[in-house]
């Protein structure tokens, strides 16, 4: 149906009178800018720590600490051991380590059973990220892996955990689910899915499969913690924490092989053999100040951001009223506190072509896609948004210094984006 004819009440105008060339950042999901803490400790060992961390001089040693520091930093944000950590340069290399490593892990296993044509089984969501449904797909195609594709119950937009425990096989060596959705926020049942699969183990008495989850949206806007959630492997990604683009694997009892890690990087065998490739310090420094920030102000941080949140999607309603669709929010349903996902109603409303028209605002229409695309979001389809609704989609997620003031120049803008839209 077509967007109502609104009258714009005069403090929305007199905002956007007096906007200038201001500029507001709204795609805090997609990635996050330095905090100042983490661009002074990256600045700083760049100049510090400039040695090769595997050298055994002095200056070699010094690079090793600082890297070694950074590492206790970022366990003692998700509460574990710092031995379980290894870096990597990001979520996407972290997910495909650990789906890697299960895949060679029941190959060598069924060798040595004396069954090596027997496939491994991987369960995941349709809620994934790339990084983890292309991978199993590919492996799908190459005929290396049978897959299973738990989908999302569009009443409540994330997966049931009865539906991940009845798509195990006797073959299933990983269940990969993420934490937080990066388009809509919403939260998975991780924690009661780990539960249910410890409960099956114990039953079945079987070794696997391994728990992954991918909480590169979460950590930094939730509290994140292993001895909480009880999974074997968990990404994280410090640009989404206000850290540089670096990232790092939780392995659960690495040192003591409790869980699988084989190399997806061969070289002469940093991070204790498991990532080879010379370290980043300065950025792995970073990240660890990134964790650190969080470890100390998480509590405030997901206040604010859920303020902001909360007062964008009142001034969204006031404002635009039945114009506007909330997607993937569902009562009851938890959300991260900084991401909302809503289309605006028309039909020449396609997100891309109103964010292509803001002039004041940036944010996207999903995972960092702002392609002129019209093919409708997957995860907003899976979610139980209409087709027509889901095209219209725009993600706004908010950071740690969105205010009231920069949401109120968002809905000016995004008014006159609007208007401008409709009339192209």
């Amino acid at each position: 149906r077509p967007a109502r004819k609104k009258v714009w009440p005069r403090e929305i105008i007199i905002i956007y009178a007096t906007m200038d060339n201001r500029k507001v950042y709204l795609d805090y999901n997609s990635t996050t800018p330095l905090a100042p803490e983490v661009l002074a400790i990256v600045t700083e060992t760049l100049s510090v720590c400039y040695a090769n961390p595997s050298s055994s001089h002095e200056e070699g040693v010094r690079a090793k600490q600082c890297m070694e520091e950074a590492r206790g930093h970022v366990a003692t944000m998700i509460d574990a051991k710092s031995s379980d950590i290894v870096f990597t340069s990001g979520c996407t290399e972290a997910n495909n380590m650990v789906i890697h490593s299960c895949v060679t892990h029941h190959r060598r296993v069924m060798k040595q059973e004396g069954t090596p044509g027997s496939l491994p089984h991987i369960v995941t969501s349709n809620l994934e990220h790339g990084s983890v449904l292309g991978t199993v797909k590919r492996l799908m195609d190459d005929e290396e892996i049978e897959l299973t594709v738990v989908k999302a119950n569009p009443s409540c937009g994330h997966v049931l955990v009865e539906d991940v425990i009845g798509a195990i096989k006797p073959n299933t060596i990983l269940v990969s689910i993420m934490l937080a959705n990066n388009e809509t926020g919403v939260i998975q049942p991780v924690k009661e899915i780990s539960s249910a699969l410890a409960v099956l183990k114990r039953e079945q008495k079987r070794k696997y499969p391994f728990l992954h989850v991918d909480s590169a949206q979460a950590c930094g806007k939730i509290p994140v913690s292993i001895s909480e959630f009880d999974v074997d492997f968990l990404s994280i990604a410090a640009q989404k924490l206000y850290g540089p683009r670096v990232g790092a694997l939780y392995v659960r009892g690495l040192e003591s092989k409790v869980v699988p890690l084989y190399p997806f990087i061969i070289g002469v065998g940093q991070e204790r053999g498991f990532r080879s490739g010379t370290e980043n310090t300065a950025y792995i420094a970073g990240m660890g100040k990134a964790c650190e920030l969080v470890y100390n102000n998480l509590n405030v941080y997901h206040q604010h951001m859920k303020e902001m949140r909360d007062y964008l999607e009142e001034q969204l309603s006031e404002h635009f009223g039945d114009s506007v669709h909330f997607n993937a929010k569902f009562p009851g349903v938890e959300r991260i506190p900084n991401t909302c996902n809503v289309s605006m109603i028309g039909d020449q409303l396609q997100g891309w072509r109103v964010l292509s028209n803001l002039q004041h605002c940036m944010a996207s229409t999903g995972a960092a896609c702002h392609s002129k695309c019209a093919k409708p979001s997957e995860t907003l389809l899976c979610s139980g948004v209409p087709e027509d609704i889901a095209r219209n989609s725009i993600r706004i997620s908010l950071g740690r210094d969105t205010s009231k003031e920069d949401i109120d120049v968002f809905i000016a803008d995004l008014k006159q984006a609007v208007d401008k839209t409709l009339k192209s």
